[in-house]
């Protein structure tokens, strides 16, 4: 759909389902437990977390490495990170070029 170059974050508000690029800033507010999963490039580790900004929420899907890069209240900055549709609901995902920078614990 659109591809943020500018790096400028994006509101959560503002996202729409199949945008790719995105920077994002928002806070932590939980983490579920690590699931197993298969993925079509095989076993992989995944959990959900819920991201605020202050325009609204969106959930966050944290694979493998990602998963221990952050915690519960931390403020980050994701990096050309992309939008698909589950269960008739937005959520983020960062692809193998995406970033999770901590800004602030």
């Amino acid at each position: 759909m659109s591809l943020d170059i500018s790096g400028e974050p994006m509101r959560i508000a503002d996202i729409k389902s199949g945008m790719r690029g995105l920077t994002i800033v928002g806070t932590i507010l939980s983490i579920s437990e690590i699931r197993n999963v298969m993925t079509r490039f095989g076993p992989a580790t995944v959990a959900t977390a819920r991201l605020r900004d202050e325009s609204g929420e969106i959930r966050l899907n944290l694979w493998r490495d990602q998963i221990a890069k952050v915690r519960v209240g931390d403020l980050v900055r994701l990096e050309n990170a992309f939008v698909n549709v589950f269960n008739y609901q937005n959520e983020l995902n960062l692809g193998k070029d995406g970033r999770i920078i901590v800004l602030s614990r």
